[in-house]
Protein backbone atom coordinates (compact mmCIF):
# COMPACT_ATOMS: atom_id res chain seq x y z
CA UNK A 1 0.00 0.00 0.00
CA UNK A 2 1.62 3.86 -0.81
CA UNK A 3 1.52 6.06 1.40
CA UNK A 4 -0.84 8.83 1.11
CA UNK A 5 0.05 11.52 -1.20
CA UNK A 6 0.87 14.93 0.75
CA UNK A 7 -1.57 17.80 0.91
CA UNK A 8 0.39 20.49 -0.91
CA UNK A 9 0.01 24.14 0.99
CA UNK A 10 0.72 27.29 -0.80
CA UNK A 11 0.79 30.69 1.15
CA UNK A 12 1.33 33.79 -1.16
CA UNK A 13 1.49 37.48 -0.74
CA UNK A 14 3.13 40.41 -2.28
CA UNK A 15 6.82 40.41 -2.04
CA UNK A 16 7.09 36.86 -0.11
CA UNK A 17 9.28 38.29 2.75
CA UNK A 18 6.93 39.25 5.62
CA UNK A 19 3.81 37.72 5.39
CA UNK A 20 3.67 34.28 3.20
CA UNK A 21 7.10 33.29 4.46
CA UNK A 22 5.49 33.98 8.36
CA UNK A 23 2.43 31.69 7.28
CA UNK A 24 4.75 29.07 5.76
CA UNK A 25 7.25 29.01 8.76
CA UNK A 26 4.36 29.12 11.61
CA UNK A 27 1.94 26.16 9.85
CA UNK A 28 5.31 23.94 9.15
CA UNK A 29 6.17 24.23 13.36
CA UNK A 30 2.26 23.53 13.83
CA UNK A 31 2.49 20.28 11.00
CA UNK A 32 5.97 19.69 12.62
CA UNK A 33 4.35 19.65 16.18
CA UNK A 34 1.42 17.32 15.51
CA UNK A 35 4.02 14.94 13.78
CA UNK A 36 2.65 15.33 10.22
CA UNK A 37 5.58 16.49 8.02
CA UNK A 38 5.28 13.36 5.90
CA UNK A 39 1.23 14.56 5.23
CA UNK A 40 2.15 17.90 4.38
CA UNK A 41 3.92 19.50 1.54
CA UNK A 42 4.08 23.48 1.92
CA UNK A 43 5.62 26.47 0.35
CA UNK A 44 5.01 30.43 -0.21
CA UNK A 45 5.51 32.44 -3.14
CA UNK A 46 4.65 36.33 -3.98
CA UNK A 47 2.84 37.65 -6.39
CA UNK A 48 6.22 40.24 -7.26
CA UNK A 49 9.03 38.98 -8.22
CA UNK A 50 11.39 41.85 -6.98
CA UNK A 51 12.84 39.90 -3.88
CA UNK A 52 13.41 36.88 -5.26
CA UNK A 53 16.48 34.65 -3.68
CA UNK A 54 16.00 37.10 -0.12
CA UNK A 55 15.39 35.49 2.85
CA UNK A 56 12.53 37.03 5.43
CA UNK A 57 12.47 40.58 6.32
CA UNK A 58 14.60 40.98 9.60
CA UNK A 59 11.68 42.86 11.25
CA UNK A 60 9.36 39.16 10.45
CA UNK A 61 12.39 36.92 11.55
CA UNK A 62 12.85 39.00 14.52
CA UNK A 63 8.75 38.67 15.59
CA UNK A 64 8.94 35.54 14.80
CA UNK A 65 12.12 34.20 16.39
CA UNK A 66 10.94 35.90 19.43
CA UNK A 67 7.89 33.62 19.71
CA UNK A 68 10.45 30.20 19.49
CA UNK A 69 9.90 29.58 15.21
CA UNK A 70 13.01 28.62 13.27
CA UNK A 71 13.05 31.35 10.36
CA UNK A 72 13.98 29.71 6.80
CA UNK A 73 13.07 29.93 3.31
CA UNK A 74 14.04 32.41 0.79
CA UNK A 75 11.53 34.37 -1.69
CA UNK A 76 10.24 33.22 -5.04
CA UNK A 77 7.34 34.59 -7.18
CA UNK A 78 4.26 32.84 -7.91
CA UNK A 79 4.03 31.09 -11.44
CA UNK A 80 0.87 29.44 -13.18
CA UNK A 81 2.03 26.09 -12.66
CA UNK A 82 1.77 26.88 -9.02
CA UNK A 83 -1.77 26.60 -9.36
CA UNK A 84 -2.02 23.06 -10.67
CA UNK A 85 0.71 21.74 -8.48
CA UNK A 86 -0.61 23.00 -4.81
CA UNK A 87 -3.88 21.64 -3.38
CA UNK A 88 -4.42 25.09 -1.04
CA UNK A 89 -3.18 28.50 -2.06
CA UNK A 90 -4.16 30.96 0.43
CA UNK A 91 -3.49 34.66 0.02
CA UNK A 92 -3.13 37.58 2.30
CA UNK A 93 -5.20 40.37 0.77
CA UNK A 94 -7.78 40.96 -1.92
CA UNK A 95 -5.05 42.25 -4.44
CA UNK A 96 -2.99 39.16 -3.75
CA UNK A 97 -6.19 37.10 -4.77
CA UNK A 98 -6.96 39.10 -7.18
CA UNK A 99 -3.21 38.72 -8.84
CA UNK A 100 -3.50 34.82 -8.05
CA UNK A 101 -6.65 34.46 -9.74
CA UNK A 102 -5.11 36.63 -13.02
CA UNK A 103 -2.18 33.69 -13.28
CA UNK A 104 -5.64 30.94 -13.23
CA UNK A 105 -6.69 32.16 -17.36
CA UNK A 106 -9.53 29.13 -17.36
CA UNK A 107 -11.04 29.60 -13.69
CA UNK A 108 -9.90 25.90 -13.07
CA UNK A 109 -8.11 26.07 -9.86
CA UNK A 110 -10.13 28.72 -8.28
CA UNK A 111 -12.05 26.48 -5.59
CA UNK A 112 -8.37 26.17 -4.18
CA UNK A 113 -7.25 30.02 -3.93
CA UNK A 114 -8.79 31.71 -0.77
CA UNK A 115 -7.92 34.03 1.81
CA UNK A 116 -6.17 32.79 5.10
CA UNK A 117 -7.84 35.02 7.30
CA UNK A 118 -10.83 32.89 6.31
CA UNK A 119 -9.32 29.90 8.64
CA UNK A 120 -9.08 32.25 11.58
CA UNK A 121 -11.01 31.45 14.82
CA UNK A 122 -10.35 34.43 16.71
CA UNK A 123 -10.19 37.50 14.86
CA UNK A 124 -12.61 38.75 12.84
CA UNK A 125 -11.04 40.21 9.73
CA UNK A 126 -11.12 39.56 5.86
CA UNK A 127 -7.03 40.21 5.36
CA UNK A 128 -3.85 40.32 6.88
CA UNK A 129 -2.39 43.46 6.75
CA UNK A 130 0.87 44.04 5.10
CA UNK A 131 3.46 45.03 8.26
CA UNK A 132 6.19 46.49 5.78
CA UNK A 133 6.01 49.79 5.98
CA UNK A 134 4.92 49.66 9.68
CA UNK A 135 6.15 49.20 13.11
CA UNK A 136 7.43 46.53 15.60
CA UNK A 137 4.10 46.16 16.95
CA UNK A 138 2.61 46.05 13.12
CA UNK A 139 4.86 42.53 12.77
CA UNK A 140 3.47 41.34 15.91
CA UNK A 141 0.21 41.71 15.08
CA UNK A 142 0.51 40.43 11.81
CA UNK A 143 2.00 37.22 13.50
CA UNK A 144 -0.99 37.05 16.03
CA UNK A 145 -3.23 37.01 12.89
CA UNK A 146 -1.22 34.31 10.77
CA UNK A 147 -1.11 32.51 13.78
CA UNK A 148 -4.47 32.06 14.51
CA UNK A 149 -5.34 31.60 10.85
CA UNK A 150 -2.99 28.40 10.41
CA UNK A 151 -4.24 27.14 13.75
CA UNK A 152 -7.96 26.88 12.26
CA UNK A 153 -6.22 25.90 9.00
CA UNK A 154 -4.53 22.84 10.52
CA UNK A 155 -7.91 21.82 12.07
CA UNK A 156 -9.42 22.16 8.97
CA UNK A 157 -7.09 20.06 6.99
CA UNK A 158 -7.25 17.65 9.37
CA UNK A 159 -10.65 17.18 10.96
CA UNK A 160 -11.74 14.14 8.87
CA UNK A 161 -8.54 12.05 10.57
Amino acid sequence: MNPPTPTKVLFVCMGNICRSPAAEIIFDQLVRDHGKSSEFVIDSAGTLGFHSGKAPDHRMQASLVRRGYRVFGTSRKIHAHDLANFDHILVMDSHNEWEVCQLDENGEHRHKIRRLTSHCREHQIDHVPDPYSGSKRDFEDCVDLIEDACRGLFTDLTKNE
